[in-house]
Formats: C-alpha cells, structure tokens, sequence
C-alpha cells in the first residue's frame, strides 16, 4: 500500500467510549529540575504553553503526582481550570518522591487513596471520571 494512501485517523478511543486527539501532551518536563522535582522554573510560560496546546487541538494531557512532586498538577490546574468538557488529564499515584534522585513506590491502599485526594485537590477536581 503506498504510504500515502494510508488513512490516519485524527482521534483515538481509551476503552470503549473515550475519544481523544491522536496528539497528546505529556506534561513531566513541566517540572523542575533536575529530576523533574520542584516547581517549573518559568510557571507563566508554562501555563501559555498548555493553554496553547489545547488551542491547537491537544485535548489529552498526561501528568503524575510524582512530577514535581505534584507541581506539575499545580501548574496544569492554573493553566486550563476550569477545564473543558473535551480535556482529558490523565494522572498516576503510588509514587513517593521525597528528592530527585530517591523514587519509591507505595502502592498501599491508604497511600493510593491519599495520592488521589492530593491530587484532586491540585487539579481543583471533585471526583476522577471513568469510563464505561
């Protein structure tokens, strides 16, 4: 088949009913460094660099309470909150970070439910979604 014949779809499904843009934004290196530890070292470029994205058509971002440790949903919250209906923001928890360089996972029941109530504070969320 030539390759310019093939047909690239412009969005994707996670599970069965979640639509998003075939492009993404993977936000770690919103973070300080090195590390990814502490909080970005320009924050206003940072939120118009998010803002932007989603401008331009990224409606899933892809962060973790371990960047920053949790600066990084600081920022994503400043920047775009109050989200739109079509954002996605993916987050992960099980992670202790207390330094750059010392990573530990925990996934304890208590722990996981500490690191998404932290996190939903940060992304100035009620609940998580979820798929069907």
């Amino acid at each position: 088949m030539n390759r310019n014949s093939v047909s690239v779809n412009t969005k994707f499904a996670i599970g069965d009913d979640l639509l998003v843009n075939r492009i993404g934004y993977g936000a770690m290196r919103l973070t300080g460094q090195p590390g990814n530890f502490g909080p970005y070292r320009d924050w206003e470029a940072g939120e118009k660099l998010l803002r932007r994205a989603f401008e331009l058509g990224v409606n899933f971002i892809d962060t973790a309470e371990a960047y920053g440790p949790g600066f990084n949903e600081e920022i994503i919250a400043y920047a775009l909150h109050p989200y739109s209906e079509d954002l996605v923001i993916a987050t992960k928890g099980g992670i202790n970070k207390p330094a750059p360089d010392n990573i530990q996972a925990d996934g304890r029941p208590e722990s996981l439910r500490r690191s998404v109530e932290a996190s939903l504070k940060r992304l100035k969320l009620e609940q998580i979604d979820t798929i069907n």
